[in-house]
């Protein structure tokens, strides 16, 4: 399907699947409740799990904020087009469905050239969790989104494999001081270094989820994962980390587990990374991913 052909279904309520550089999102107008609403019945998801508004400018994220917080400014500078979701007041435009009833809305300039294309053929910004199944494995290929909705998706807009691999990084910008609702590729101590201390959040408890992600059970292939050790028995596959530094990992990552899951196997287990702040977001995964 051309782009001019998935920009016009996202403007008239339908759903594309498009590559970013973290993972392939599931993706309807942002402003368009409905289309949204599909989004939530297709995946499975629970309306306490808030999608993240991709957009292709920071005018565009400007306009969607209520307000712009001068961090968000600098972090955006940094780190945009590229792995980091900001969560800022939102303006009313913005539908609940998109935020979980929340005042508040995640925004990502994604780092691939399809995906901005798409946003400004749609002329809207587009809200987008990872378009695979509610808490089985992200899609990091068009042939993983394929797997998981076979042709409920009708429009999956193929950019080759995610150069990341892993969703992005979440930071809160509401309150008094940031804070990290989900770790990613980029390790903490760099953020902090740009506009300093930021307080990470534990899993909520109950309600809203203040940014996606966060749920216990996520992640998962259909054979059970195990990190760090593996069941007696059975047949199996261990995952080493070997050489490779924590941004090769979590590129590889999704991919071979997607691939291990089609082997029939009883269990894969997983090397348990160092626990440093450079594999927080590749042990955040893992560990929502595992039967422990």
């Amino acid at each position: 399907m051309s782009l001019e052909r998935a920009g016009a279904l996202i403007r008239t309520g339908g759903l594309v699947a498009f590559p970013t550089e973290t993972v392939y999102g599931l993706g309807a107008s942002a402003f368009d409740a409905a289309a949204v609403a599909r989004i939530f019945s297709a995946k499975g998801r629970p309306s306490t799990s808030p999608l993240i508004v991709h957009v292709d400018s920071l005018e565009m994220a400007r306009s969607l904020a209520a307000p712009w917080p001068e961090l968000a400014e600098r972090l955006a500078a940094r780190y945009w087009p590229g792995p980091l979701t900001l969560v800022v007041p939102k303006v009313p435009r913005i539908p609940d469905v998109v935020t979980a009833g929340l005042p508040t809305v995640g925004l990502r300039m994604p780092a691939h050239p399809l995906a901005l294309e798409l946003i400004r053929e749609a002329g809207v910004p587009i809200a987008a969790p990872s378009a695979n199944r509610f808490t089985e494995l992200s899609p990091t290929s068009a042939a993983h989104v394929r797997k998981s909705f076979g042709r409920e998706v009708e429009c999956v807009l193929d950019g080759g494999p995610a150069r990341v691999g892993i969703e992005s990084t979440v930071l809160s910008l509401v309150g008094a001081e940031p804070v990290l609702l989900r770790p990613g590729v980029i390790p903490l101590p760099e953020i902090e270094a740009l506009i300093g201390p930021v307080r990470t959040s534990a899993s909520p408890a109950g309600g809203s989820h203040p940014s996606p992600g966060m749920h216990p059970l996520h992640y998962r292939p259909r054979t059970p994962l195990y990190l760090g050790r593996a069941p007696e028995g059975g047949r199996g596959r261990w995952v080493r980390i070997g050489n490779a530094g924590p941004r090769e990992f979590a590129a590889a990552l999704y991919d071979t587990l997607h691939r291990l899951d089609e082997q029939g196997l009883d269990w894969i287990a997983v090397e348990r990374p160092p626990d440093t702040p450079a594999w927080a977001g590749v042990i955040d995964r893992l560990q929502r991913a595992a039967r422990l």
